[in-house]
């Protein structure tokens, strides 16, 4: 009894410290379910290059083993070896094939999708709006519901943690813009994402809620009046052999009180509440989309679209519907290989329903469009008075939309104009230059009957109806519709002469 003492009472106690560290034992088994494939080639390899020597003992009954024995657990190890490998890609294979399961490729023209300021654009205004707060920035994130971007502000130090949550508009147009600065609570809500001990948010969710991790990148913030709550949607892993992940719901921190709430009912906050990380993985795994030899080859599936002209942001673009219906993470996709053509339009929900993964909706482009790079240097080429002078450049390309895609043209801290365009840059397809605001000033090409043409043809109209004699001259003649007419062109034309010099 003593015996048995001595082996039960030390086992009791180390599994009681790993339940009690809650954080430790997650991260551990987390890493270990990443490196199955890994175990999976380690244990063909030792179980192969056991079964010789195994059987031979067992048949032999003691008696000295020959040669061959050592030869064959030898041979063993080296068929274990070749078979592990070749799990390992086909376990690849399978991850990507999982992801791609919510994967439905359509025809269908890409949904209405409201332009924004670009990412880059509301990151290079956060920091001028934080005031005399000495911390660092963690994250910035597009807030699709509120229409602004959430900034979340750590403070100085190891034992520390968020400082205050800034949340600002930043509009296309000049229109105003406007800023809620709420500020961290730091005795009460001292934890954060990387933080140090009793200072580490990871740990405070693993103690509500073993075997779920999130991703730095998908952690945000937004204000609940002078609340700042901090939001990191969660993941899961499913399966044996093949490991992948699946939402898990969002923990909420409060910035006030420290509470920490984790639901799966996240209808109510005022975010994307998908991982964007799991988004990209889904994206990912189109490269599955045919068979195994495919797939080996890289020549099926997609990948976003990378030339540089969105360089710091090129995929999962946070895009609104202009129909009001939510809002998606949209990426432009061009075939695997050396093709640089926007060929395809990949979408995924913001918003987390259930557990499992997000519909992702793959909508093949017709006409194809020609690459970012190429449509930035069209708009260098046609629009050399909009663009780009001093440190204006060309923002991100994305999707807005049917097959019309739209860029915006400033600096960091002033957008100018936009640019809308369809198809490919060389085609017959409309290309116009839009004030900030939606305002259209000309198109490079209008094609007959389009909107554009039209559009412009009424606005020509118009101007020469305002140049008729005694309209321009006796304002007093002029109708009320006329008089507005000529007042904002009269603002158009000195915003032009201002913004081009």
């Amino acid at each position: 009894m003593g015996r048995a003492l001595r082996w039960i009472l030390p086992l009791a106690g180390i599994a009681l410290f790993l339940w009690w560290a809650s954080y430790a034992t997650t991260i551990v088994l987390w890493e270990l379910r990443k490196l199955t494939p890994w175990l999976v080639l380690l244990t063909l390899v030792a179980v192969l290059a056991a079964v010789p020597p195994v059987v031979s003992a067992v048949v032999r009954r003691g008696e000295h083993q020959p040669d061959w024995v050592s030869a064959l657990a030898w041979l063993g190890a080296l068929i274990g070896l070749a078979l592990g490998i070749g799990w390992l890609f086909h376990d690849s294979y399978q991850r990507d094939r999982d992801y791609a399961s919510a994967m439905t490729v359509v025809d269908d023209p890409v949904p209405g999708l409201a332009a924004r300021a670009p990412y880059l654009v509301g990151k290079a205004q956060a920091a001028p709006n934080l005031g005399d707060v000495t911390g660092e920035i963690f994250d910035i994130t597009y807030l699709p519901d509120a229409d602004r971007f959430g900034t979340l502000v750590e403070r100085r130090g190891w034992l520390s943690g968020y400082e205050v949550g800034l949340v600002q508009q930043v509009p296309l147009g000049s229109n105003g813009r406007s800023s809620q600065r709420c500020a961290f609570d730091l005795e009460a809500a001292g934890a954060r994402v990387g933080g140090w001990f009793g200072h580490n948010l990871g740990r405070l969710i693993a103690n509500e809620q073993r075997w779920v991790r999130f991703d730095e990148r998908d952690v945000y913030v937004y204000c609940d009046g002078d609340t700042p709550m901090v939001v990191v949607p969660l993941k899961r892993q499913v399966g044996v052999l093949t490991v992948t992940e699946r939402p898990a719901g969002a923990a909420l921190y409060n910035g006030r009180s420290g509470q920490l709430t984790i639901t799966n009912d996240t209808a109510r906050i005022p975010g994307p509440t998908y991982p964007i990380s799991l988004a990209a993985r889904q994206r990912e795994g189109t490269a599955a989309v045919g068979g195994f030899a495919d797939w080996w080859a890289e020549r099926g599936g997609w990948d976003a679209s990378d030339d540089g002209a969105n360089e710091g942001n090129n995929s999962e673009f946070t895009l609104r519907f202009t129909d009001g219906t939510g809002s998606a993470y949209v990426t432009p996709l061009t075939p695997q290989g050396e093709a640089s053509s926007v060929v395809a339009v990949s979408t995924v929900p913001t918003r987390q329903n259930g557990l499992g993964l997000a519909p992702m909706t793959v909508h093949r482009l017709n006409p194809t469009w020609s690459s970012p790079e190429a449509v930035v240097a069209l708009i260098k080429a046609e629009y050399r008075d909009a663009c780009c002078w001093n440190s204006d450049r060309v923002f991100e390309v994305v999707p807005t939309g049917g097959t019309t895609w739209t860029a915006t043209i400033g600096s960091e801290q002033s957008i100018r104009y936009r640019i809308e365009g369809r198809g490919q840059v060389d085609g017959r397809e409309a290309t116009c230059l839009k004030s900030a605001e939606g305002a259209l000033i000309r198109c490079a090409y209008a094609a007959p009957g389009s909107p554009e043409e039209q559009e412009l043809k009424r606005i020509e109209e118009q101007k020469r109806a305002q140049e008729q004699p005694g309209q321009t001259g006796d304002l007093s003649r002029l109708t009320d519709q006329q008089l507005a007419d000529l007042n904002k062109r009269l603002a158009e034309e000195m915003n032009r002469r201002l913004t081009t010099g």
